[in-house]
């Protein structure tokens, strides 16, 4: 390939003799390269929106953020380009996981034929792709070279115009049962899929023509048509144009065929119970150990014990045999309100089990009371007879006070209990006085620690990007706080926060996180800061003044403030939060009601405080994927919000599923892990790792 037309490149690495490896590296090659050096995510978004890259390379070894975070941030400005990673050492398996996530390809810094092989290959690539996007698009005959490209293609293709079928290839005929293409044609393309799916659908096809969807991001899906044989589908969009108007090109890959031989398909089914189809008891329990064993880097694991009321009076209604098609009814409402990363067994007899992934322990209780809730308004249907049934959820919140897996089930188990004896139909959580003096003892310790920190300066600020569903203008962050040791190894947010709270401490944290605040927006071009103030604060009367004080000695412009506080502390103390925000919005400072439920439409409270931001519970958003009931209610207080000049955000979004439903249902921005993960700024020194109580105590008594 010859140099004659200049190689544009951004190199990502701290360090600037990659930089001159490449370019030296390419130019004996006979490439004329032009690198543009990134020693930090921020320059990123610059130089894509000002020069026209073709590649990128990544030093993973160097480079502050992982491969998955700088396509997710490159594809902002143009998918198409590709990234490939650059490692000391590679072997087969480093080269897979990096192409897993996302790079063309990974090189071993020393191979320079090898990279100016694989440079070559994707610049050919890259040019042929946009060669032949240039022909589509001007090409007299472009409808039928559309057509063509359809037809040869082994992936289901059909696309869709405003929510109407306009055409489609054989393959979509054939995964559709269609005998030819009169039958789809002019059908919406909600009629190929079942209804919980239809509000994602809608938000990803929205979103695509308004060029808010990323390419590579996949849509699951369940069509209406297949009976069982196929099971979710992976749907592509792609905006492009068709008969001069804007259309949506949706395409699904043939489906993998499993290799799995037989014989581990059928261990593995039998680790399952094939009523619920969540593991035995003592699969269940295995991995249940394991799990605990790994803290999460967010929240905490929360343990539910899930069982039906009166049982045996349905059994008795239906029969012996028709229960258990109940039972399997239940377990798959259960499935669906499940995230990924949660865990389910069948315990005993009807009672399911499952650890949750959650913010705090307050938050697995809300989820079962959703659980609870459905629950209790689902008709269930077997064979001729329809009945009504109900649950009860007990929910702990797992800590280093419990000292075995026994004891942490134990009261588990007693929450329930309490649930039952005040009348079943609940989500209770824990609170044993066994646990409490045991609580007690733990926090003389934390208190020990957190004072040492503040002391010794060793907390530092986190960011959470709060990303724009209708329009990026507005450049936001979510502020989180992160401890760090006397080793310098990060302590886990969820286990020192509550610890702050319970002993009065964290008036002292909301104060370091402002005076961090200002300091990161001194030193970045945040438009808005997001930061927590707890009930503490609240409830002190000197908060906005000394504030103020703060604000007026280092000269900082209060609008980019949003100061944020959870519904429920709001809504207790309502005089007291009123006062406050008053008082801030006085001097500029933005004010957002956090973790916003939705239990029942609390309108009032808006109209009492006038927030800028409502953050919609984090808690329902995987609920909300598939439930229609909750979709119209979160609608309503969107458009409630609207109506008042309230701007609302999403909490924990973590996949295209949900961000398409929130596109769907008119949400103004979004945060979460679909749009990036924290980032620790502001910091000396931190591992990464993340430690306990327990990790604290072992490293002070070494």
């Amino acid at each position: 390939m010859s140099g004659s037309h200049s190689i544009s490149i951004a190199v990502l690495s701290v360090n600037q003799d990659d930089v001159e490896l490449i370019n030296s590296t390419l130019r004996a090659a006979g490439h004329a390269a032009h690198c543009h050096w990134i020693n930090h995510p921020n320059k990123l978004p610059k130089t894509l929106a000002a020069e026209r890259v073709e590649l990128i390379i990544l030093n993973c070894d160097s480079y502050s953020e992982s491969i998955r975070q700088v396509i997710k941030q490159k594809d902002r400005f143009n998918p198409e380009v590709p990234v490939i990673a650059l490692k000391d050492e590679a072997n087969e398996l480093v080269i897979h996981d990096a192409m897993k996530s996302g790079a063309v390809d990974l090189v071993s810094i020393g191979m320079k034929k090898r990279l100016t092989a694989v440079v070559s290959r994707e610049l050919r690539a890259l040019r042929a792709e946009r060669a032949l996007n240039s022909t589509i698009t001007s090409a007299s005959g472009y409808r039928q070279q559309v057509r063509d490209l359809m037809q040869a293609s082994t992936a289901a293709i059909a696309l869709v115009q405003e929510g109407i079928v306009v055409d489609a290839n054989d393959s979509w005929l054939k995964l559709f049962k269609a005998a030819k293409i009169d039958e789809v044609a002019g059908m919406p393309l909600m009629d190929h899929f079942e209804i919980e799916h239809h509000a994602a659908l809608k938000g990803a096809l929205i979103a695509t023509v308004r060029e808010k969807w990323q390419r590579d991001e996949k849509l699951d899906a369940r069509p209406s048509v297949d009976g069982g044989e196929i099971g979710i589908l992976q749907l592509g969009f792609a905006k492009i144009d068709y008969d001069g108007a804007p259309c949506v090109q949706i395409c699904i890959a043939p489906p993998e065929k499993s290799s799995q031989e037989p014989t581990k398909l059928v261990h593995d089914a039998l680790k399952r119970d094939p009523t619920t189809l969540f593991f035995h008891r003592s699969q269940f329990l295995e991995r249940l150990t394991k799990r605990l064993k790994r803290k999460p880097k967010s929240g905490l694991h929360v343990l539910t014990y899930i069982k039906l009321d009166d049982f045996g009076g349905i059994r008795d209604k239906v029969g012996i045999i028709d229960s258990e098609e109940l039972l399997a009814q239940f377990s798959e409402i259960l499935r669906k309100r499940m995230h990924p990363r949660d865990l389910a067994g069948r315990f005993e007899g009807t009672s399911m089990m499952v650890l949750l992934e959650r913010g705090n322990a307050q938050d697995g209780q809300v989820w079962g009371q959703q659980l609870v809730n459905h629950v209790n308004k689902t008709s269930f249907e077997v064979g001729d007879n329809s009945t009504q049934m109900t649950c009860t959820v007990g929910v702990c919140g797992v800590s280093d006070v419990f000292g075995s897996l026994e004891e942490l089930v134990a009261a588990t188990l007693d929450a329930h209990r309490s649930g039952k004896a005040a009348g079943g139909n609940t989500s209770l959580l824990s609170e044993t006085a066994d646990v409490d003096t045991k609580q007690r003892e733990f926090d003389a310790i934390w208190v020990k620690h957190l004072k040492a920190a503040l002391m010794e300066n060793r907390f530092r600020l986190a960011q959470l990007p709060i990303a724009g569903l209708r329009s990026d203008s507005i450049e936001m962050y979510d502020l989180l706080v992160r401890m760090i040791d006397e080793q310098g190894q990060s302590v886990l947010p969820s286990e020192f926060l509550p610890a702050a709270e319970r002993n009065n401490m964290m008036k002292n944290v909301d104060r370091w996180m402002i005076k961090a605040a200002i300091d990161f927006c001194e030193e970045n071009d945040a438009d808005r800061v997001f930061v927590r103030l707890s009930r503490q604060s609240v409830l002190d009367a000197s908060t906005a003044a000394w504030m103020q004080q703060e604000f007026d000695g280092r000269d900082f412009d209060c609008s980019r403030l949003v100061t944020q506080i959870p519904e429920k502390d709001a809504a207790k103390h309502i005089k007291q939060t009123k006062a406050l925000v008053g008082k801030l919005k006085h001097i500029g400072v933005g004010f957002a009601l956090e973790h916003y439920g939705i239990d029942q439409e609390r309108f009032q409270i808006l109209d009492m405080l006038k927030p800028d931001y409502i953050k919609i519970n984090g808690e329902l958003m995987h609920s909300l994927m598939t439930d229609t009931e909750l979709q119209g209610t979160v609608e309503n207080i969107v458009n409630a919000a609207r109506k008042r000049d309230i701007k609302t955000i999403a909490e924990r979004v973590e996949n295209a599923n949900a961000m398409a439903v929130l596109f769907q249902l008119g949400l103004d921005f979004m945060q979460g892990h679909y749009v990036h993960e924290p980032e620790v700024v502001l910091e000396d020194r931190d591992s990464g790792q993340h430690r306990s109580l327990a990790d604290l105590q072992a490293a002070n008594s070494s």
